[in-house]
């Protein structure tokens, strides 16, 4: 059945396999920023993390590095998926537009850039880790390789 296919076809798997990937993960980032957010601004929602020895996400969530102009990361963590999210959409995936596929990628790169400064940060300025906070951080770097990697699918609709 596979040997049948050809490379139009697989083409148009890479494509969805892409969109969907890049969809949950989104998803998935946004679920966990939504968390860190509601941590930071109430007390309804606990931090569930350990708060001892090398894991201690309150140390980390409530550090000075916690905030970039004011602005506490896990909000940052929302405004990146959110439009994150949007344009991993199949309209914008699969769009004539080039501006979309732009976007993801200048999206991506800047996300990649951030989580370095955040993982260094936590290893080296605060020396704890968050765990919910690692989770953004490895969501972040598997967009970053769907979109990095589907550069050709992306252009391909450009023709």
């Amino acid at each position: 059945m596979v040997a049948d296919l050809d490379y139009a076809d697989t083409k148009v798997i890479a494509s969805v396999w892409r969109i969907y990937a890049s969809i949950v993960v989104c998803i998935l980032g946004l679920a966990d920023a939504t968390y860190l957010t509601l941590t930071h601004y109430t007390n309804v929602v606990p931090l569930v993390c350990s708060d001892t020895g090398i894991v201690n996400c309150a140390q980390v969530t409530s550090s000075p590095q916690s905030y970039v102009f004011g602005i506490p990361v896990a909000v940052l963590g929302l405004v990146y998926f959110v439009p994150m999210l949007v344009l991993s959409l199949p309209f914008a995936w699969k769009s004539k537009n080039h501006v979309f596929a732009w976007l993801r990628l200048v999206g991506v790169v800047t996300g990649i850039g951030f989580v370095a400064y955040l993982v260094y940060s936590e290893l080296f300025v605060i020396k704890k880790i968050c765990l919910y906070c690692t989770g953004v951080h490895i969501l972040t770097f598997i967009l970053f390789v769907i979109v990095v990697t589907g550069w050709e699918t992306a252009t391909a609709y450009w023709e």
